[in-house]
């Protein structure tokens, strides 16, 4: 409690008990009973309850977040040109009153959902965008009063400056600006540049007459349900396109690996074949070195062929066929047993 409210509790107290001293005295006086120091009470009470008025009606405590705006009936112009500031102040008593405004951040909110916003109900902005849709655009405005304007603030606007200022102007900037983008623009890439075209503008008329703005925040944008149902139907179609190319894009990859597999065989089929190529001729190399070797061997020693004709003959053949005009290999042995003559 500062000390002005404190004298004007005093002075409160003082008139309160002024009266209860009066009607006691005539009560007293009813019953033919004399109360001598009723006079001297009800006077001493009676001034002290108006000095107290006095000094409490003169005496203006400004708090840090506040300032005060001299209303006077001597200044010229009905006013002080310069605000209250924070501190204890004394002006001219009962020709003189103090009118506070807050200089704190206050919030002014504009929201489709009742009981959100300043006022109650639906208090959306309806905007028409440039392709002709409505959306409902919901949206709060953080300011404060300027700490140099308070008077002029109070002078144009008095305590109206919220309901009659910020409030009509923030709604016609919106709607303004809303009109310069296409609906999907708004909820897509352009809605920075909506947000920040608004906080400009307001800005700048809210300055003119006082107000700085502090921030501007875009807090919802909603559709028609006409528009929000296409919206959802091109989602679905859009999502059933993507799923579409997914699985293109699956089976492309599939076919795609199923080529690399067929490659691979391919080349294995390819490595084996050669491996085999080059194994044949490796061995028909060797058979050729073997023969060449055979046949050096032959040309020195012509008996090694009789040899190994004979050592391929079985040990018990006792027919063997020639053609009829082929030469003797070698000279073949008796196959008919020998008979001994008996003495």
């Amino acid at each position: 409690m500062d000390v002005a409210q404190m004298l004007r509790g005093l002075a409160t107290l003082s008139w309160v008990v002024a009266v209860a001293v009066i009607g006691l005295a005539v009560a007293r006086a009813a019953r033919g009973r004399s109360f001598k120091a009723a006079g001297a009470i009800v006077g001493g009470t009676v001034v002290a309850a108006i000095l107290l008025t006095s000094v409490a009606a003169g005496l203006v405590f400004i708090r840090p977040e506040e300032r005060g705006v001299v209303i006077s009936a001597v200044a010229p112009g009905g006013y002080h040109p310069e605000s209250l500031t924070p501190g204890l102040h004394w002006v001219i008593p009962f020709f003189e009153n103090v009118v506070i405004y807050p200089i704190s951040r206050q919030t002014y909110t504009m929201s489709i959902a009742p009981g959100e916003g300043n006022v109650p109900g639906d208090d959306s902005v309806e905007a028409r965008t440039s392709d002709g849709q409505i959306v409902r655009i919901d949206a709060s405005v953080i300011y404060a009063i300027d700490l140099d304007r308070v008077v002029q603030v109070h002078i144009e606007w008095q305590s109206r400056y919220s309901s009659d200022l910020v409030r009509p102007i923030a709604r016609g900037i919106i709607r303004s600006a809303a009109s310069q983008f296409g609906v999907e623009q708004i909820v897509t890439s352009q809605r920075d540049a909506l947000t920040d075209q608004i906080t400009s503008e307001l800005a700048a008329s809210l300055e003119e007459n006082g107000i700085n703005l502090v921030e501007f925040i875009l807090r919802n944008i909603a559709f028609s349900d006409e528009y929000a149902a296409s919206v959802e139907q091109k989602q679905i179609a859009e999502q059933l396109a993507q799923q579409a190319a997914f699985t293109v894009e699956q089976r492309r990859q599939e076919a795609e690996q199923a080529r690399q597999v067929a490659e691979g065989l391919a080349d294995a089929a390819v490595i084996a074949a050669q491996g085999r190529a080059d194994a044949r001729l490796i061995e028909a190399e060797a058979e050729a070195q073997a023969l060449e070797m055979i046949a050096a061997a032959l040309a020195d020693n012509p008996e090694l062929l009789t040899y190994q004709y004979i050592t391929k003959l079985a040990p018990g053949i006792q027919v063997m066929l020639v053609p009829s005009n082929a030469p003797y290999l070698l000279p073949l042995p008796t196959l008919e047993p020998s008979i001994t003559p008996t003495p």
